[in-house]
């Protein structure tokens, strides 16, 4: 038996129309922030713009994936291309961690070669990064709940709008006798916090296309639900992954008491039901057995 619940429609077209005005802000603030970097001397206005290249990158490559991830099953792939957009959040989040190295070493080497930094056209250019940044986390922040791409699009901005904002405070002390050493400072903190966050993205990923057990479900308490609500089945051989962002599957052997197939179609109905309601399982594939397959074991024997 076999359920799947598609959700595309205009809530797809806005999130696509969202990420578009998103690629055009950040190419803007890539030209400001080089121009003012330069014109400043201010390290973290250019260690900004290279992370806000990134962000061009992130949000090209999770358009990209999302058309392509939308693209219906074929025979070669029978899922269809949902995986494309979490490849595209690994890449996106390689991309930030070289991004983050590259902002480290020129801030270690600021501390040995300080220079004045000019605060006036720091400061106007920083507070035009940082609502265009803020702007940008508003058009994507309610679509990532479920999406790891968009997730990990979204992470590059926020990062950056908090860049931005403490990029804004050392401009105002730029004149200050530490001033310079304040900008590396800012620039360390800030890709430290990037570094943190982008490896739960990276984690994530790896997990999802090592085809590993979602994080919120314990497949021993699904057995354990499914048996109470149901007495005389056994349930086994579960199998739990992520096929796409926002998409788990479930595939599983149920053992009942011999009956009719209508009568077996109500039961396998109903554990369906349970698992969209109660797990948030919406894929579900389950293979009714009688006599039994030889093996009750919880996880099956895998493909040894």
């Amino acid at each position: 038996m076999h359920t799947h619940i598609h959700d595309h429609g205009l809530h797809g077209d806005h999130l696509e129309k969202n990420i578009l005005i998103s690629i055009a802000l950040n190419g803007v603030i890539v030209v400001m922030e080089v121009w003012g970097g330069i014109a400043s001397g201010s390290l973290s206005l250019l260690s900004d713009a290279m992370h806000n290249m990134s962000d061009v990158a992130a949000l090209s490559i999770a358009l990209f994936a999302r058309r392509l991830g939308h693209k219906g099953p074929t025979d070669a792939y029978t899922y269809g291309m949902k995986r494309a957009e979490i490849i595209a959040a690994m890449i996106n989040t390689v991309v930030l961690l070289l991004v983050i190295s590259f902002i480290i070493r020129g801030a270690v080497e600021r501390f040995f070669h300080p220079r004045a930094i000019h605060g006036g056209v720091m400061l106007v250019v920083a507070l035009v990064a940082f609502f265009a940044n803020l702007f940008s986390v508003f058009l994507l922040k309610g679509y990532a709940q479920d999406d790891l791409n968009t997730q990990s699009a979204l992470l590059h901005l926020a990062q950056d709008t908090a860049s931005s904002a403490v990029i804004v405070g050392i401009a105002l002390v730029s004149s200050w006798r530490y001033g310079p050493y304040l900008d590396a400072t800012a620039s360390i903190l800030v890709a430290l916090a990037v570094l943190f966050s982008a490896w739960q993205i990276l984690k994530e990923s790896f997990r999802i296309l090592m085809e590993a057990t979602p994080a919120d479900i314990e497949i021993r308490k699904i057995k354990e639900d499914l048996e109470r609500k149901f007495p005389g089945i056994d349930v086994h051989h579960i199998h739990v992954w992520v096929v796409g962002a926002g998409q788990k599957a479930l595939t599983a052997h149920v053992m009942m008491d011999d009956c009719t197939l209508s009568e077996g179609e109500k039961i396998l109905k109903g554990i369906a039901h349970v698992l969209a309601e109660r797990w948030g399982l919406e894929h579900v594939t389950l293979q009714p057995e009688v006599a039994g397959c030889g093996s009750t074991h919880t996880l099956g024997a895998g493909f040894q």
